[in-house]
């Protein structure tokens, strides 16, 4: 396949502009750049969501423009979008064949084979995952592993995976790795669009760069080295991928006392002002369990949550952002936006009753400004804040879930995997926010699959495994394979060190 000059605009705003790429049948290639390069866009392009304002599509010698997403699908291109797709009503075996379910003779639906069926694309991805367990029901990995699935059921000649180790574990990512190179042995040509470079070195044969929406690099994977992508990506030197800074601790903001909830077992920490607090695990661990019951997102069912010594218990987040505490998703798009609203509507809706007047009037220019200084600082693209906020890359939207958080001028600030889906070039701004938020004082509670992050941010690491605290480690003592000895022994006794 081969996509020749391809252009592509929005409101009169260019987000491709001359893009040439071909893939190989055997060939796993990827596509970098920062948020907002138009990798994703060139991606929808390519599998019909969208049609090029300029450029050609040849498929197999032929010349083809595919005005739907089906036509794509029926010419053997999948997608698996980074935003999941999936009905939560429905069961993980609807949901790998919504809309081509195998039939009867009669003309009914076969749920008899659809299960079965289901269930052997589930188990190729080795997932334990029952094929009529409503998806609703299933962990942001596990559903992750289900749209994979749904994607392996085509049968494609070319599977695009847009952030496909977003929110896997490294267990899954591993598993993920085999079925890649499986795909890669019957012919298939594969493209992995992904912010985690290590994963481009271990499983794909080339890359193709895009920076601004113009292809700036194509070629082999093995001519590079992560610095000379990194540069490549964002034009520039990234020294210094972990800025940590030292902690000024101050008083205990929030300590947690076997602390009991759907999901969590008699979970105990403190954590002070001026600290990064780091959360370990795999996906499953209970780590977003436990943030949840902290901010009255789960009922809590035992246990105590102190805030500056004084015993908490929020009903809901709202009554949380009260008292000082943020809790900012792991789930943008369900849990952290109201994504058919504004850029604007969305950072300032927690933060609204510091904008307003005596009379309860929305002062719109305060509003404005605050705004304006948040999307500076975070070096948001978009075209303005009154934008749609479904229109900006799935990085963009993050930064704005994190300055909507931030708007409100909380103490303690819990964050549920910030980077996920973020490039290197964002990502040191979040972690330079990080220790602009440790150097103010604040208490940060960091939740983060990413082990470099983790060991990289934090001045403590607590390791959660089946919902129990099974390691802590002090920044000295931390190392990859303490942690994930911690991770996959939840019975492991491990002493406890104070800062």
């Amino acid at each position: 396949m081969e996509l020749k000059g391809i252009e592509k605009r929005f409101s009169g705003v260019t987000v491709l502009e001359g893009v040439d790429l071909a893939l190989y049948p055997g060939c796993v290639q990827a596509l970098a750049g920062e948020n907002g390069a138009g990798k994703s866009t060139l991606m929808k392009v390519l599998s019909g969501v969208h049609q090029a304002d300029a450029g050609e599509i040849w498929l197999r010698g032929n010349k083809v423009r595919f005005t739907t997403p089906r036509q794509a699908m029926e010419a053997g291109i999948a997608i698996i979008h980074q935003e999941l797709n999936l009905v939560g009503g429905l069961s993980a075996g609807e949901n790998i064949f919504l809309g081509r379910e195998p039939r009867t003779r009669l003309g009914t639906v076969d749920w008899a084979r659809l299960y079965r069926q289901a269930g052997e694309l589930l188990a190729r991805l080795k997932q334990p995952i029952d094929p009529r367990a409503p998806v609703a029901g299933l962990s942001i990995g596990q559903q992750q592993m289900v749209e994979i699935a749904r994607a392996l059921s085509l049968d494609a000649e070319i599977i695009i995976m847009d952030e496909p180790t977003d929110a896997l574990t490294d267990i899954e990512t591993e598993i993920l790795e085999q079925v890649v190179a499986a795909l890669r042995e019957e012919g298939r040509s594969l493209v992995m669009i992904t912010h985690r470079l290590p994963e481009i070195f271990r499983m794909c044969d080339s890359v193709a760069v895009l920076r601004d929406g113009q292809l700036v690099h194509d070629g082999l994977t093995s001519a590079l080295n992560e610095n000379d992508l990194i540069r490549k990506m964002v034009g520039r030197e990234l020294a210094d991928r972990y800025p940590y800074e030292p902690p000024t601790l101050g008083e205990v903001m929030i300590e947690v006392d076997r602390l009991s909830a759907p999901g969590v077992f008699e979970v105990s920490f403190s954590a002070r002002a001026g600290e990064v607090l780091g959360f370990g695990g795999l996906m499953g661990a209970g780590r977003t369990e436990m943030a949840q019951a902290i901010c009255g997102d789960r009922p809590i069912q035992a246990g105590e949550v102190r805030i500056r010594q004084q015993p908490v218990r929020f009903a809901s987040p709202q009554d949380a952002l009260r008292a000082g505490l943020v809790y900012v998703p792991e789930d943008r798009k369900q849990a952290g936006l109201l994504l058919e609203h504004s850029v604007a509507d969305n950072m300032s809706l927690a933060a609204l009753p510091a904008f307003c007047g005596p009379l309860g009037l929305i002062n719109a220019g305060r509003e404005r400004a605050a705004v304006a200084h948040y999307i500076e600082a975070f070096q948001i693209k978009l075209r303005d804040m009154h934008q749609p906020i479904d229109t900006l890359s799935g990085g963009n939207q993050q930064k704005v879930s994190l300055a909507k958080a931030l708007m409100t001028k909380p103490e303690i600030v819990i964050l549920d995997e910030p980077t996920r889906g973020v490039d290197v070039g964002a990502k040191r701004e979040i972690y330079l926010l990080i220790n602009e938020l440790k150097r103010q004082g604040k208490c940060v509670l960091l939740i983060s699959s990413e082990m470099p992050e983790l060991l990289g941010l934090s001045d403590r690491i607590m390791v959660l495994a089946n919902g129990r605290i099974s390691g802590e480690f002090t920044r000295e003592d931390a190392t990859q394979e303490t942690i994930m000895t911690a991770a996959a022994h939840s019975e492991a006794a491990t002493e406890t060190v104070t800062p």
